[in-house]
């Protein structure tokens, strides 16, 4: 499908993926989307600057690149800046289609209704998007598509009018007469006020005053704010909303100066707010921001997984704003089809926004898209043509497809795939978003991207999936991938809860698929070398494993269902770890966690693990969330036939016996690189033995289970 992205500050269209839906999203045929000329446009200057320029404006950046640089190294730090440079980004926020496809938990669309759509990510330039139920609502009969297509921007003076609550009779003023003052004036004038327009463009004002604007002022012949004292009998504005964009702290303090006493400032716009404080106090101000379409704004429950407010409790929404604007459209209240000055064909959108940049900038311009476009959610980036397939052991490199690109597979697996060429190609990604699997694609010189991982599974030519997705999907698509006969590479956690793991268990040794889980850490070059001292001890171990897990935010997706928590997420690490260590099975778990007294710290992030193990040992764990960012997230000691073994956050290694001894030290070094190496070699050779038993894993994630149970007190 065609979408539009901004690259390098400039417009270019791409051939993409089309997405693919989830349980909570509909997936849209765009018909027509509109340019929000504000927002847009300020990106594409904004990605203009140079880095110096905006560490200039942003200081703050500095000091995450100097962070990055300590945790990342400088090799991995100028690949991620050079990405977030060259990279293109998906660009628009407003539109209008035709529902295709709907997921099995949306209640209220069906395939064949008209929708309009809003929200930056998702209501993308394209020809195909997939947008989450509270984003999307139902036109009226009566409305067309191209005047829905402005549903967001409508939303947003509309919530900035709601936020402004005004009053029939009052003096409001509206500084920016763009799209947002545009309809922010008409909002304002069939709610009664006296509106009066303000902006640097003769042409705006006089758009505004067709439409019914009480008063106009072009700023750049007169005082503004003498003007609106004048207009107001002396009084000054009931309100000022600013719709307008602006990096000069004066538009914020001259809307100030434009309020009587005990008025109200709404901010819709981008502004500096460097406000005058004696004005400000004088007047006794309020200042108000108006947050985007209205409530449910950044808050993902509601955007991404269909939670509803209350109407009782919270009578305006983002989806009740739509909702109302579009009646409003309907019932002939809005005119905004004498808004809307020109519109594009989507191929043509480098010329559509090149029109921002003329004398006469056209106030609402909109895309429109092929009515006839099919939703392929594949792409073939190179075209190696498709023979017969070469079985594995006759071939000299394993083609992979990568289930999952996210961040962390993009810094780890992918990068260390490409280093061991001799032994992969990375030949198809699988991501959700078509833009983002197109782009990863390319950057790793995959043969084709996809939306829709079984485009991998029943590629014959792929040998091998890595699957990295969020953790709820790890059983269901690595079912899939066994069934499809696919070597499997799984990153942890490998199940959830026990149904998970014994359907998984079942289906694994019935297919006998090669298949691992990404338990690096007993990889590392570190734990080998351990290994090897403790292979002729003669007592047990005692094994003490500190983990500075660090502190998340509390909606972090990884106390969703979506992860299942920090203790089979993350702590499942070292689980197997002792069980590497011992080689012995854990016949006794016991678990308990603090008690916080707020909700600032999880009780399930902060813990205390005792494992024994049936050839004597005993291993501990203390997980926590409560300490400092400064110290080593890792530590470990092992204590066995006076000997102590210290790990220092996999980057020293010391053994004590009577002396202090340095045997190792490096760049950290958790074994992502060894595991994919060593997993790449068995699968040429399945007689090596670089691959972790079946029953490894199990135990690993039963003891997570288990855990979860104590420390849950399930």
């Amino acid at each position: 499908m065609k979408q539009v992205f901004s690259k390098k500050g400039n417009i270019v269209v791409g051939e993409v993926p089309a997405p693919l839906i989830s349980d909570n999203e509909v997936l849209v045929h765009v018909y027509y989307s509109c340019i929000s000329a504000g927002t847009e446009i300020s990106i594409l200057k904004s990605q203009k600057k140079s880095l110096i320029r905006k560490a200039i404006e942003k200081p703050q950046n500095i000091q995450k690149l100097l962070k990055m640089l300590k945790e990342k190294g400088l090799s991995n730090s100028i690949s991620r800046v050079e990405s977030k440079i060259t990279g293109k980004y998906p660009i628009g926020y407003s539109a209008a289609g035709i529902v295709l496809e709907v997921g099995k938990n949306i209640k209220t669309i069906k395939p064949g209704d008209r929708v309009a759509c809003a929200g930056a990510g998702i209501a993308n330039h394209a020809e195909f998007i997939s947008v989450p139920e509270n984003l999307v609502v139902k036109i009226p009969d009566n409305l067309s598509l191209n005047l829905a297509s402005t549903a967001a921007l409508g939303a947003i003076a509309l919530q900035g009018v709601r936020r402004c609550d005004a009053k029939i009779g009052d003096f409001v003023s509206v500084v920016g007469m763009g799209i947002l003052g545009q309809i922010t004036s008409q909002l304002l004038n069939i709610s009664g006020c006296k509106t009066i327009g303000i902006d640097l463009d003769q042409r705006r004002v006089e758009k505004a005053i067709l439409l019914g604007l009480y008063k106009g002022i072009n700023a750049t012949n007169v005082n503004a704010v003498d003007k609106v004292i004048k207009i107001t009998n002396g009084y000054g504005s009931d309100s000022v909303i600013i719709t307008a964009a602006s990096s000069d702290e004066s538009l914020i303090n001259q809307s100030v100066r434009m309020c009587r006493r005990k008025g109200k400032v709404v901010i819709v716009g981008d502004v500096l707010i460097n406000i005058d404080r004696e004005e400000f106090y004088k007047r006794e101000l309020d200042i108000l921001i108006s947050t985007s379409y209205g409530p449910g704004k950044y808050d993902e429950k509601y955007e991404l997984k269909g939670y509803k407010y209350p109407y009782e409790y919270i009578r305006w929404t983002e989806n009740r704003n739509m909702q109302e604007y579009l009646h409003l459209i309907s019932e002939g209240k809005l005119k905004i089809d004498k808004l809307i000055e020109r519109v594009y064909s989507v191929e043509d959108a480098p010329i559509a926004y090149n029109e921002f940049k003329s004398s006469e900038r056209p106030l609402m311009v909109l895309l429109e898209y092929n009515k006839e476009a099919k939703p392929e959610k594949k792409l073939v980036l190179n075209d190696v043509g498709f023979g017969k397939r070469i079985k594995l052991k006759e071939k000299k490199i394993i083609n992979v497809g990568i289930i999952g690109a996210g961040l962390f597979a993009q810094e780890i697996h992918l990068p260390n795939l490409k280093k061991m060429e001799n032994i992969y190609k990375i030949y198809a990604i699988s991501c959700k978003t078509g833009s983002k699997a197109e782009s990863i694609a390319k950057n790793f010189n995959a043969i084709f991207a996809t939306t829709d991982y079984s485009d991998i599974l029943n590629d014959k030519n792929i040998d091998m999936v890595i699957i990295t997705t969020r953790h709820n999907l790890h059983v269901p698509i690595t079912i899939d991938a066994a069934k499809a006969g696919k070597a499997i590479f799984l990153e942890k956690p490998l199940a959830l809860n026990d149904k998970q793991l014994k359907e998984l268990v079942i289906v694994l040794e019935k297919t006998k698929v090669p298949f691992t889980v990404g338990f690096n850490r007993r990889y590392s070059p570190f734990m080998v070398k351990i290994k090897q001292i403790i292979n002729d001890r003669v007592s047990p171990l005692i094994v003490n494993y500190r983990m500075n897990a660090g502190l998340l935010p509390k909606d972090d997706w990884v106390y969703t269902e979506e992860g299942g928590g920090r203790n089979i997420g993350e702590a499942c690490h070292i689980y197997d770890l002792c069980t590497y260590l011992t080689e012995s099975e854990a016949q006794l778990v016991s678990a308990i966690s603090i008690e916080s007294k707020t909700e600032h710290y999880k009780n399930s992030d902060n813990f205390l693990v005792n494992l024994k193990y049936k050839d004597g040992s005993v291993c501990n764990l203390i997980y926590t969330s409560l300490g400092a960012k400064s110290t080593p997230k890792e530590q470990m000691e092992i204590y066995f036939d006076n000997k102590i073994i210290y790990l220092n956050d996999y980057k020293e290694l010391f053994v004590f016996d009577g002396q202090k001894k340095l045997i190792m030290k490096c760049i950290q070094d958790k074994g992502h690189y060894s595991q994919l190496k060593e997993f790449g070699n068995y699968l040429f050779d399945r007689e090596k033995t670089g691959i972790i038993p079946l029953w490894q894993l199990v135990k690993a994630t039963e003891i997570s289970f288990e855990v979860e149970n104590q420390i849950l007190k399930k």
